[in-house]
């Protein structure tokens, strides 16, 4: 509103001017009312106060609001940025764990076959040992039946010679 009248006074001072007299000494010099002129000047000069006042309002509004908003988009991007570092820290965590993981599967899976194997070994020779244990027990138990059974028929017991044995027999494992 006082916009529109500092306009309208600047344009009755225009007015004023345009239509005064012309005096001869100057080819731009003229005849105006000059406490007519001043009034008109000394108001629109009090109202640019107000007008002055309200536009520096508006700048720092203007410059608040650009401020406020750079340091949200700031934030913002921060925040961003940090989600982001989180989450490539997470994807890193994620590969290393599964790297591990298959280590660990790959190092269970050899020392489970490395143990199986062992195992065979072991199991094999122990049935070996077992089995010529058997023979020997057998071999011992047939020559102790013959030697029974020649003792109950009158003759006398002769010891028979155990057959040679292509195992050693140790009895204490």
């Amino acid at each position: 509103m006082s916009g529109e009248r500092v306009a309208d006074l600047l344009e009755q001072l225009r007015t004023m001017i345009q239509s005064a007299k012309w005096i001869p000494i100057g080819a731009d010099k003229c005849i105006i009312d000059r406490g007519a002129a001043l009034d008109l000047l000394e108001e629109a000069r009090q109202m640019f106060p107000q007008e002055l006042d309200e536009a520096q309002r508006l700048v720092a509004a203007k410059s608040d609001f650009i401020a406020r908003a750079k340091r949200e988009a700031e934030e913002m991007r921060r925040a961003a940025e940090e989600r982001s570092r989180q989450l490539v820290d997470e994807q890193e965590v994620l590969r290393i764990a599964k790297t591990q993981s298959r280590d660990l599967l790959v190092s269970a899976e050899t020392n489970a076959e490395t143990l199986r194997r062992t195992v065979t070994v072991y199991v094999d020779e122990t049935l070996r040992r077992t089995e010529e244990s058997l023979s020997a027990a057998l071999d011992e138990m047939k020559n102790s039946r013959a030697r029974f059974g020649r003792a109950t028929e009158g003759q006398p017991a002769q010891p028979e010679t155990p057959p040679e044995s292509s195992y050693d027999i140790d009895i204490e494992e």
